[in-house]
């Protein structure tokens, strides 16, 4: 009897026993969730791109341009050479294409046809979303080329029958915020800038002494593709080497120099790091502005490389606010070295910070020490607690490869040849034509019912776009109660090239209003930027986040009345 009455107490012991266990699990999983769940993943696009993406740019068609030098074993044939000939049977490089338009909805790759060298140039967008795409190398030095998307397929590029003043190798571009012009700065050997297009036969370049101040001469110059942003005062940031300016272009006035940054090492290419503008905010109406560097090369790098040694780039990062009258450095740390690196501005406001190397510097076979992981920069956490790390690549992305962001929120990836020619055997890092997305973990089914879905914008009087400062609709569904925390941004898509993303900028747009009816449908009434000064004209991605959820993204442009 003693026997039987201890039987359920032992059931009980076991089934205590076993909820703890699953409950353990449970728990561990959710821990897994927390911890790993952030790290987001990686898929296999294409195999073949058909071109190094040396350059890349998101249009606002929904397509994206890839483009290398012309020169190499590439991937697909033209009918015609350049200069019209049948490349019927024909080897000629001239007869293959050096620039491919992807279609991202359906994954699939169209040739383009460029006639003169862009190896390492420069490019920016115009106000009606055609690329203004400026120098390269050889006969494209002084090239000036346009890319007006279409809806068609049968859209190409178109050179220019103007040319620049002086040849620009490593140039950067900036959109400006008047008459739709872009400003190209620099160029190897090469201490000037100048305006595209020209207003008249006599415009000029104007020497720029910040460049030749900066260059040095005996590690490549380490002040080209100077940094570039756009300060909402219409004054131009302008970083080269490890020192920054702030400048008025109309007047050809240095007027404000700020301290140089901390630490050894340059920051422009052949060190190559990269930068970014942080999101601006209505909050402040768009005025605090500050910019962001990271990575770069070791001090004595270049010449290193030449005598076999690949010094560890650097892991520092430094922001600083470029408005106001206080300017300071505030640096902080990534998780490791990093060079020939992309970074991107996410839907989310924070940072993503992709593809490079350890080691070395840029040029040929000039780095070693791919950099697989990913990090994530959040710039609104306390400092020490900003840096994640995101789930590792498998696909080494060195010199000569991009990033870029995606509509629906993924980020692609391309590109990468270190080597001379298209090499595929027998070299370190051979030449890499596979296409990837790194897809974010906030893109997880998991998050869906926090998704803003179905956005839909509504001009007001002007079918073109909104008018600065004008009030614009925007409806979505929402299938719970929206959170606390529903912010709209815009983000200005870049021109990606040596780790550099022209004319990249987000606003956090303000909302007057928002209403949700009981079938989840919600309006807001939002107000467009203030000025061409915090947001230059031309095509935005308008993108509406949810307790940090975002929203496919949907183009709106910004329009001058």
């Amino acid at each position: 009897m003693a026997d039987a009455k201890r039987l359920p107490l032992l059931v009980k012991l076991v089934i205590i026993t076993i909820c703890l266990l699953l409950h353990s699990i449970g728990l561990s999983k959710a821990a897994a969730e927390a911890s790993g769940g952030r790290k987001g993943k990686w898929k296999l696009l294409l195999n073949n791109t058909g071109v190094v993406a040396m350059h890349m740019a998101l249009t606002h068609r929904n397509t994206v341009v890839m483009f290398d030098q012309t020169g190499g074993q590439i991937g697909y044939r033209l009918r015609r050479s350049y200069n019209g000939t049948r490349c019927r049977g024909s080897l000629n490089q001239a007869c293959y294409a050096h620039s491919v338009e992807y279609h991202i909805v359906g994954n699939k790759i169209r040739p383009l046809r460029l006639d003169t060298d862009p190896w390492c140039s420069s490019g920016a967008f115009l106000s009606n979303g055609t690329l203004v795409q400026t120098g390269g190398n050889g006969n494209g030095s002084r090239r000036i080329r346009y890319f007006r998307p279409c809806g068609d397929s049968k859209c190409d590029w178109r050179q220019s029958k103007n040319e620049l003043l002086d040849e620009r190798w490593y140039a950067s571009t900036h959109t400006l915020p008047e008459n739709d012009r872009v400003i190209v700065v620099g160029g190897r050997r090469v201490f000037t800038y100048e305006f595209v297009p020209r207003l008249s036969s006599r415009d000029r370049s104007f020497d720029f002494p910040f460049l030749n101040r900066t260059s040095d001469r005996n590690a490549g110059g380490n002040n080209l593709y100077p940094f570039l942003h756009l300060s909402s005062d219409g004054n131009l940031f302008i970083f080269a080497n490890r020192d920054s300016i702030l400048f008025n272009y109309k007047q050809n006035k240095v007027v404000q120099t700020f301290p140089r940054i901390p630490g050894d090492g340059a920051r422009n290419y052949p060190s190559t790091g990269s930068s970014i503008i942080l999101p601006l905010n209505h909050r402040d109406k768009f005025q605090k502005v500050e910019v962001m560097v990271c990575g770069g090369a070791a001090s004595g790098a270049y010449r290193a490389v030449e005598r076999g040694r690949f010094l560890k780039g650097l892991s520092s990062c430094g922001r600083m606010v470029i408005t106001g009258n206080r300017h300071k450095w505030n640096m902080e740390n990534m998780p490791g070295p990093r060079l020939l690196n992309d970074m991107l501005i996410l839907p989310t406001g924070n940072i993503l910070i992709i593809n490079g190397a350890k080691r070395g510097c840029a040029g040929w076979n000039n780095a070693i020490n791919p950099s697989f992981q990913p990090y994530l920069y959040e710039p609104k956490n306390p400092r020490g607690k900003r840096f994640s790390v995101l789930r590792s690549n498998k696909i080494a992305r060195m010199y000569h490869s991009s990033a870029i962001l995606l509509p629906d929120g993924r980020v692609l990836v391309a590109g990468s040849n270190p080597n001379r020619g298209y090499e595929f055997r027998n070299v370190a890092y051979p030449t890499e034509l596979r296409l990837q997305a790194y897809v974010p973990h906030y893109m997880d089914k998991r998050y869906h019912n926090h998704r803003p879905d179905n956005v839909s914008i509504h001009y007001g009087n002007n079918e073109d776009g909104v008018e600065y400062g004008e009030e614009f609709i925007v409806r979505f569904w929402l299938g719970r109660r929206p959170s606390n925390e529903v912010e709209y941004s815009a983000y200005a898509p870049p021109f990606t090239t040596h780790s550099i993303s022209m004319n990249q900028r987000m606003l956090k747009l303000r909302s007057k209003n928002m209403t949700r009816a009981k079938d989840g449908w919600v309006s807001a009434v939002l107000e467009a930027p203030p000025s061409p000064y915090v947001a230059p004209s031309g095509y935005y991605l308008l993108t509406v986040v949810n307790a940090g959820i975002p929203s496919i993204s949907h183009w709106i442009r910004f329009i001058n009345a």
